[in-house]
């Protein structure tokens, strides 16, 4: 979230930066499970995406022995850097991410090329958790009871809880008190405790102290406050679930075969609209292979909605504009589009030594305390300090409308000669707003709307598959999410504004007046609601484009056991099934819909499933 910062490490040729990686990590970037040569003909199971559902699905569904599972990745194994918290800085923009960006933005954007944004969702095994920054944060209690009073029974707190247990093995140390009830032990995501941070981390949790915000468990009973999140690393090292789930299960289970650099381009379906197969390409090569049972989509946010759209399923008008014969009429798919907004910019600059090094990551010290004791910077996403989440200005305060994140680098600290390009900003703007503290070390916090009321689409660019989609997230279309981005500037400032930042670590505010925004007056409401329009951006965390719902719901897709509607031996399983987006990171959420989704189909389909 804190910035797409791939091109921090453009200087270093991608080989070297692999080779430099592998001699640190023995074994690292190795893989002997790449079943796209030797595939069968049919399968029970097609699982299309090895996501943070995807994965997940088809681990869970091997777990049966006598059904023969396939799963379809259209990227490839995980690169070897991927391995190294730290330098996911490498990854996003690289080979391993869709690069989608969005469509230009009517309502922001403002200030950043073209009013476009960076869309980054992982074209590799484990998906996007294999590209993201690692956070496990699983939202609020009340996100998943509105699922269930929006019509998806078994969707409560109560009813998901289970399977966040299910998937977690908790190795953390800061949440013994609440361990026992909300963490799970003996799963395969581990998930530890963030054990490096800059100084000015503490600093920070006593800022929160200091406005009357406990430390807290951020997966516990309430989400108010502030806390050093969880990470999904094991023993220092990424745990995507390419990691944690398909590679075990693919070495100890032979019913389960993963195909590389599959893109699938066709879900195929028989009589009574029935789900029979897919249609995928493999290295120039279209293949055809066959599903007794059922067809798992889990191709992500814009990944799923496309498939099913190039498919025949999906708005029938929006379908035969492009020449796409209808299998059924979804008028849903590809509506609802949602992603938490956050903003950029909100930099205030610290005492020197304090806050973070880029430098670090390339320090011979720090690479050996890594290798040999997984220790060090290197374990940690670059630059995540603290997560913390307000009070709701209306309804029930403990749900939080703004998560907030802290961040220990400013955009200007390399003088802008990468970070404005990373992050998408015009040059003119960046240039004129950071030129008073390039190079500066200092912090910055991000606020990030968690229920935002924009809702977007995603559309097809062309009847072909391969064809990136028109992805429109309609950012700040709702007034009130301006609204409640002001609060949460509001509370960002009066954070930075606590004697344990200003007093002890010297943070002061840049304050500079924004390039666009000079005729409003600094400070006011409608000064940051200017601000908004142009330092929004995405927060990474987009939903809801293939929505679950009830059967009277005109936008529905799938129901509560993610069944796609009106065809038969199709689901869908990932974000792209959240009615509303969860208030929080969303790959634990997503994680948590695979192991439901598991077992709803075996249930379905008369397997037995592990009592929780």
């Amino acid at each position: 979230m804190v910035v797409q910062l791939s091109r921090l490490t453009q200087g270093i040729p991608s080989t070297l930066l692999r080779l430099l990686v592998l001699a640190m990590l023995r074994g690292a970037g190795k893989h002997d499970y790449d079943a796209s040569n030797s595939l069968l003909r049919q399968y029970d199971f097609i699982v299309v995406g090895s996501g943070s559902a995807g994965g997940v699905v088809a681990a869970r569904l091997a777990e049966v022995s006598s059904w023969q599972v396939l799963l379809l990745e259209a990227g490839g194994p995980p690169p070897p850097e991927s391995t190294v918290p730290a330098y996911n800085i490498a990854l996003l923009g690289s080979d391993v991410d869709w690069n989608y960006r969005t469509v230009p933005q009517k309502h922001g954007l403002r200030g950043f090329v073209n009013h476009t944004g960076h869309f980054p969702l992982g074209r590799v095994l484990g998906g996007t958790s294999t590209i993201n920054w690692l956070l496990y944060v699983r939202g609020n209690r009340r996100d998943y009871d509105n699922w269930e009073t929006m019509g998806n029974p078994g969707w409560s707190y109560r009813d998901v809880l289970k399977y966040f247990r299910k998937a977690e093995d908790y190795r953390g140390t800061r949440n013994i008190q609440t361990a026992s009830q909300y963490h799970g032990r003996g799963g395969p995501l581990v998930v530890e405790d963030k054990t490096w941070g800059a100084p000015v981390t503490n600093a920070i949790l006593r800022a929160g102290l200091q406005l009357g915000y406990d430390v807290i468990d951020a997966n516990g009973p309430e989400q108010i406050g502030f806390t050093i999140p969880d990470l999904t690393t094991r023993d220092g090292r990424r745990g995507s679930t390419a990691v944690t789930y398909i590679q075990p299960a693919s070495s100890s289970r032979p019913n389960l075969h993963v195909a590389f650099n599959s893109h699938v381009t066709q879900i195929l379906f028989g009589e009574n609209k029935r789900a029979i197969g897919v249609r995928f390409e493999h290295h120039g090569e279209v293949r055809t292979v066959l599903a007794r049972r059922e067809v798992v989509v889990s191709a992500g946010v814009v990944g799923s909605p496309q498939l099913l759209m190039v498919s025949g399923v999906g708005p029938a008008q929006h379908l035969r504009q492009h020449g796409i014969p209808v299998v059924q009429d979804l008028p849903g798919v590809g509506e609802n589009l949602q992603d938490h907004l956050a903003v950029f910019g909100l930099t205030w600059t610290l005492n020197k030594g304090v806050s973070s090094n880029l430098l670090r990551l390339a320090s011979p010290s720090h690479i050996k305390n890594y290798v040999h004791n997984n220790q060090g910077p290197l374990t940690s996403p670059v630059g995540i300090e603290v997560v913390a989440w307000s009070p709701a200005a209306e309804g029930d305060p403990l749900w939080p409308e703004v998560e907030y994140l802290f961040s220990s680098l400013t955009l200007a600290l390399d003088y802008g000669l990468t970070l404005a390009s990373a992050a998408g900003f015009r040059r003119d703007l960046f240039k004129t707003y950071f030129k008073s503290i390039k190079g500066q070390e200092g912090m910055s916090i991000y606020p990030a709307l968690l229920r935002p009321k924009s809702r977007g689409t995603i559309r097809l660019r062309s009847r072909r598959p391969k064809d990136p989609p028109l992805i429109d997230p309609n950012y700040l279309s709702h007034p009130d999410d301006v609204t409640a981005l002001i609060r949460g500037i509001r509370f960002a400032l009066s954070v930075g504004n606590t004697s344990a930042l200003r007093e002890e670590h010297g943070a002061r505010f840049h304050d500079q007046v924004l390039p666009g925004c000079e005729r409003e007056a600094p400070g006011s409401d409608s000064y940051w609601s200017c601000y908004i329009r142009h330092m929004v951006s995405s927060a990474y965390h987009p939903a809801g484009s293939c929505k679950m719902g009830p059967s009277s719901d005109p936008l529905s897709v799938v129901d509560h056991t993610l069944r796609v509607r009106g065809v038969s031996g199709l689901r869908v399983v990932d974000a792209s099934i959240m009615p509303v987006v969860a208030s929080g990171n969303t790959n634990a959420a997503v994680i948590m819909i695979g192991e439901k989704a598991a077992d709803d189909i075996k249930k379905d389909w008369g397997a037995s499933i592990q009592s929780l």
